[in-house]
């Protein structure tokens, strides 16, 4: 063993067994006498300098002596300087002894237990091998131990606000609420304006998901100090609580403290809108973009902004600077996905998002990157659905259910609603019936069974299901999912009665207004016309930017050849939300057609026939439209579509009164075309 090395075991030694003057002698002896600060400043000041030229040396051992024996003075002169300690650590700790402080220390604490400078060193050695809380690398042996001492530490000197407070920290790392609440209460009973308490005692309580708890905390620190740190825990509570529009309040007044914030200022734009403060969110995150062009999330913000509400072109271009900015970030992609969805890119949208997966494809995943591919599988299941491909649909959720067997009652499900709008009824329900022995309580298959069967004309046995589901509740939900399938069956009468009841149920206005939806389609189809206009109106009133009572308002009067000039006017704007949607597309040449603009009629509904194939109406539309245009024999092939789709429809869906209109329109239009066709034809001489 090196003299240098020898040299610093000796001052160690007797540093901490410093704490005991003399033999026998306790803790409260010296907190008795009456510290020598100056000679303690002096000694510290130098141990201090040694330190700063061990570092600046790479750690010299002379140097190091040199520290730690005027450290040691310092600590002798007022063994209450706590930082003292903390000081001596880390100096421990950068020269790399620190095997010979622990061992030296845990020597020092069984000559006398209650040597503070012991314990503190300890603690801080300890606190400092604790590993990454921020990942979760935690080592749960140096946590005990730091906790073990710093509670050694607080009983031993109770006024300690510091040590109270990174007892508490601990605590909070172990899990331990309740102790790290006892221990945040003692240091506020010490220093009731104590800001790191207040915190991090409110952070306790939102542990424990007592949020009220949490605000009143974070309330009492923002009282004492309402700067950007103290709103900006106030406002995450919020946030937790869902109250959005407090939360925005509260990051707003965060921003007022820390104007050149941006983090701050993101967090605002956050909170307005999911508020639902979409105007106010969108000019806050076009600031946050423009003071910082690269940052990806803002940019991302404005894209799903201007989608909502039907901006395309903006929504393309705000996507495209988040791409440029986060080439490989995952829900920049995956929004990319939906945005050429919404553009009716339907194709582009499929191979970008078999791109998301092939790129994050594995041999095995975590458990946060299994749960993205298994969503990123449905959602490309879905978009089979939608462009038709059913065969490519199936696979894909049966992928998903090989990738997570927890999904499989909800793939069956899925299987067996592609196959429904595939119109195979029969696979449809051998699938849900296989389903529903396997999975009996799950209540999605159960849904599906019920649906199914309504699709087959079996009305008893699907509203006998449904209730089955929905046995003994009756909460709001519940409500809905029976309508879902009154509706279907045509039980107006039991579909009134429960959407009254949810009506009763429905809290917010988007509730409200979901619930009226319902009701004015139900109206609607019982040509209860102005029952039906009243329930979309208030709809309307409720939610403003609602595309669907827009469109359904707006086809209604047109089926019915009213007020065709405002309903050109909702179906349009309908339709800037929404240009892609087939039903969408189907109304406003509808419209045309009432108006008898026939050219404009027909290149709406060509369109919407090519995002809604199988819709028997729209090829009737279609038909229309030709006829009216002297264009028999595409009238024709029109109205065969029409026929062909609803007898493949399902029995609640088919409408033996249209197919009949229907039939009736195509014969007198094959007449014509024969008389046509005989007229044309040479007579022979």
């Amino acid at each position: 063993m090196s003299r240098n090395h020898l040299l610093a075991c000796f001052l160690i030694a007797g540093l901490l067994a410093g704490g005991a003057t003399g033999a026998g002698s306790s803790e409260s002896s010296a907190k008795e006498s009456v510290p020598d600060r100056a000679s303690a400043y002096y000694h510290y000041s130098l141990g201090h300098l040694y330190a700063e030229l061990s570092g600046a040396y790479g750690h010299r051992g002379e140097f190091v002596d040199k520290a730690i024996e005027n450290f040691r003075k310092a600590m002798e002169e007022d063994p209450s300087a706590a930082f003292l300690s903390e000081e001596l650590a880390e100096l421990y700790f950068h020269s790399g002894r620190l095997r010979d402080a622990v061992e030296d220390a845990e020597a020092a604490l069984k000559k006398n237990p209650n040597n503070l400078a012991a314990r503190r060193i300890l603690a801080r050695i300890y606190t400092r091998l604790i590993g990454d809380t921020r990942t979760q690398r935690v080592s749960q042996e140096m946590l005990d131990k730091s906790i073990e001492q710093y509670e050694k530490i607080t009983e031993l000197q109770p006024q300690d606000v510091q040590a109270w407070l990174m007892l508490g920290r601990l605590q909070k790392i172990n899990h331990d609420s309740l102790s790290a609440e006892a221990a945040y209460k003692k240091v506020l009973e010490l220093d009731p304006d104590n800001e790191d308490a207040l915190i991090q005692l409110g952070l306790v309580y939102s542990d424990l998901g007592d949020r009220p708890r949490a605000v009143e905390i974070f309330q009492r620190a923002v009282k004492k100090d309402p700067s950007a740190r103290t709103l900006s825990y106030l406002a995450a509570t919020y946030e937790e609580m869902n109250r959005f529009d407090l939360a925005a309040q509260a990051y707003q007044k965060a921003m007022e403290a820390a104007p050149e914030n941006i983090e701050l200022k993101r967090a605002y734009a956050s909170s307005l809108l999911r508020a639902n403060k979409i105007e106010e969110a969108r000019k806050v995150f076009e600031e946050v973009a423009a003071a910082d062009p690269k940052d990806y999330q803002a940019h991302l913000r404005l894209a799903q902004i201007y989608r909502q509400r039907g901006k395309l072109e903006q929504a393309r271009k705000a996507l495209d600077a988040a791409l440029e900015a986060a080439p490989g970030n995952l829900e920049v992609l995956y929004t990319n996905v939906g945005l050429l969805e919404a553009e009716g890119k339907v194709d582009e949208a499929i191979q970008a998002l078999k791109e998301i997966l092939d790129s994050t494809e594995r041999l095995t995943y975590s458990k946060g990157e299994k749960s993205n591919r298994a969503i990123f599988l449905e959602r490309l299941g879905l978009m089979y659905r939608l462009a038709g491909r059913y065969e490519d649909a199936v696979a894909t959720f049966h992928k998903l259910e090989k990738l997570d067997p927890d999904t499989a009652p909800r793939m069956a499900a899925q299987i067996a609603d592609t196959y429904r709008q595939s119109k195979e009824f029969d696979k449809a329900f051998e699938v849900i019936e296989a389903a529903r022995k396997k999975y009996p309580d799950n209540d999605l298959v159960g849904v599906l069974y019920a649906t199914v069967l309504a699709d087959l004309g079996r009305t008893d046995e699907a509203v006998k299901a449904i209730r089955k589901v929905t046995k003994g509740k009756n909460d709001r939900d519940s409500l809905l999912t029976k309508a879902q399938i009154y509706e279907k069956v045509k039980r107006y009468d039991l579909l009134s009665d429960v959407l009254d009841k949810a009506l009763k149920l429905s809290k917010t206005d988007q509730e409200r207004a979901d619930v009226l939806f319902l009701q004015g389609a139900m109206y609607e189809r019982q040509k209860r016309v102005q029952e039906a206009e009243a329930a979309f109106r208030e709809v309307l009133r409720l939610t403003p930017d609602n595309a669907s009572a827009m469109n359904y308002l707006g086809y209604m009067f047109a089926d019915q050849n009213i007020k065709l000039d405002e309903a050109h006017k909702l179906i349009s704007k309908a339709l800037e939300y929404e240009p892609n949607n087939g039903a969408f597309l189907d109304s406003m040449g509808w419209v045309y057609y009432r108006m008898n603009r026939l050219e404009e009629a027909e290149k709406y509904l060509q369109q919407a026939v090519e995002k809604v194939s199988s819709d028997p109406v729209v090829h009737d539309h279609l038909g229309d439209v030709y006829f009216k245009l002297g264009k028999l024999r595409e009238a024709v092939a029109q109205w065969k579509l029409s026929l062909q789709e609803w007898e493949h429809s399902s029995a609640t869906e088919q409408d033996p009164t249209q197919a009949a209109q229907v039939q009736k329109k195509l014969e007198r239009a094959e007449i014509r075309l024969a008389k046509e066709a005989l007229q044309a034809k040479p007579k022979q001489p």
